[in-house]
């Protein structure tokens, strides 16, 4: 699909209220290796959208000579892709950077999005510098042993990752334009962080479901904290032996209580 200037590519499921899934942003992360699991248990309540962010997966990554891989380009992606759709509310689910990205999306358009769920997410102003965890993921060196650091570092100890898996996010990462976009990514967090302020996160309504695994060791449960007391009408639902993937190492969980929490919206709350 056309958005904006370069093509997005996008995997779905399901029928029914449209759910747009945000993969987060670490090294060989896309639509399928982040949502595969969780796309047809989400699919069998609604429709569910899983779509590459620039830079990542399948979709288009842009020289980054002229294109400035920063988060106000992936929010304005994600509000191309729902409007050429032609979708007029969604609910967004999104991990790590997918998080901060559906965050940003529901304060330029919050009459686009009905219910948030932020799990794992980014965008608490200063989270970038939060924990030695991040540099595999930061400084992600394109090998194959790299990859293997990445996945122990977001998932628990007890989860293992299949050489499938490892092989598949591997070989995406290593390509020439997915390899250069990566590195204007990482380059662009690590001195701009995701771009919110402590108000611009406040101002935010929407709906909103903040997940957060106890032992995330990349976001913290304190970040899980701060979203809670900023933003007005949160919930949270925190979950144990969990680390930074709760779609990946906890998927029936995480696809249940994040489907409840989206089929409430509009329940009496007199």
């Amino acid at each position: 699909m056309t958005t904006g200037d370069f093509q997005t590519h996008y995997i779905e499921d399901g029928s029914g209220d449209p759910v747009i899934l945000l993969h987060g942003g670490g090294a060989g992360a896309d639509s399928s290796s982040n949502w595969s699991t969780c796309l047809p248990l989400f699919g069998k309540r609604k429709r569910v959208i899983a779509m590459d962010m620039v830079g990542f997966g399948h979709t288009d990554k842009p020289d980054p000579g002229t294109f400035t891989y920063s988060q106000d380009a992936r929010n304005s992606q994600v509000l191309a892709f729902i409007e050429e759709l032609g979708l007029e509310r969604v609910s967004i689910v999104g991990n790590s950077m997918g998080g901060a990205t559906a965050l940003g999306v529901a304060m330029r358009r919050p009459d686009l999005v009905e219910n948030l769920v932020l799990m794992g997410s980014a965008g608490v102003p200063g989270d970038t510098k939060m924990s030695p965890a991040l540099e595999p993921v930061m400084n992600y060196d394109f090998t194959l042993e790299g990859m293997r650091r990445i996945i122990a570092v977001l998932a628990n100890p007890d989860y293992v990752a299949s050489d499938e898996q490892i092989r598949y996010r591997y070989e995406l990462s290593v390509k020439a334009d997915t390899k250069a976009a990566y590195t204007a990514i990482m380059g662009w967090v690590r001195e701009n962080g995701f771009g919110y302020s402590f108000d611009e996160i406040k101002r935010v309504k929407t709906r909103t479901l903040v997940v957060n695994g106890k032992d995330d060791e990349v976001v913290p449960i304190a970040n899980a904290y701060k979203f809670l007391e900023l933003l007005e009408n949160s919930t949270g639902y925190l979950m144990p032996h969990c680390r930074h993937w709760a779609m990946i190492e906890y998927p029936d969980i995480f696809s249940s209580v994040a489907l409840d929490f989206i089929d409430a919206y509009g329940a009496d709350e007199n």
